[in-house]
């Protein structure tokens, strides 16, 4: 390659990077290259300097959407805790059999750990709950998953609030550590509908000994 050819490929280059996106578009872009360096590298490994060469900007266009590393991890934190909670209230949603709820509020939370992104690592096996914000975060998927799944309960058994959320806490308990034990034990021993299939008839056997308050 002549001097005048590489300048030439230095000057794409630059162009590509600093091209001009929306302020959403660049942001999305930002969390999307982020959220590839910290899953493989977890919170402490990754460096800025990392994720702005995956996104393909500099450092300072990183810098204008994300004041710090714990920022930028943080804002990635909310957006997969809050898709894991959108998935289960429209499994909730998807049907008024509990027992086909209790099969597809299961499906969603392998489905969660099965995605190819691995993002789930991010809000269940974080290397930086030590930080308070993180741990209130990875706190408040649970949460509101189970008083998602409290509120269906508490509606159909006529159950305490109290009651119910011990219920829910123990149902979301089951989806999240055994579909992080199917994906860690090599997934494929198991085929994914089998396994969710199998765990989905152990929580209903459980729940679904408590009667509908209608038909008591």
């Amino acid at each position: 390659m002549t001097t005048t050819d590489a300048a030439y490929a230095d000057s794409a280059t630059s162009r590509q990077r600093s091209a001009r996106l929306p302020r959403s578009a660049r942001r999305n872009q930002l969390l999307g290259a982020a959220e590839e360096v910290f899953v493989a590298q977890g919170y402490h490994a990754a460096a800025m300097d990392d994720i702005a060469e995956r996104a393909g900007v500099s450092k300072p266009v990183l810098y204008q959407h994300f004041p710090g590393k714990l920022e930028l991890y943080l804002a990635l934190l909310d957006k997969h805790c809050d898709a894991l909670v959108t998935q289960v209230r429209l499994a909730l949603d998807s049907t008024t059999d509990n027992k086909l709820r209790v099969a597809a509020t299961i499906g969603a939370y392998f489905d969660y750990v099965e995605h190819e992104s691995g993002a789930f690592r991010l809000v269940f096996e974080s290397d930086l709950n030590n930080e308070a914000a993180v741990r209130e975060r990875t706190q408040r998927v649970t949460q509101e998953c189970a008083e998602a799944i409290r509120d269906v309960i508490a509606t159909d058994t006529g159950l305490s609030d109290e009651e119910s959320m011990l219920l829910a806490v123990g149902l979301t308990g089951i989806a999240h550590v055994t579909a992080r034990y199917w994906l860690s034990s090599g997934g494929g021993q198991i085929p994914r509908d089998a396994a969710a299939r199998i765990v989905s008839q152990l929580a209903w056997r459980g729940i679904g000994n408590f009667p509908r308050k209608d038909s008591v």
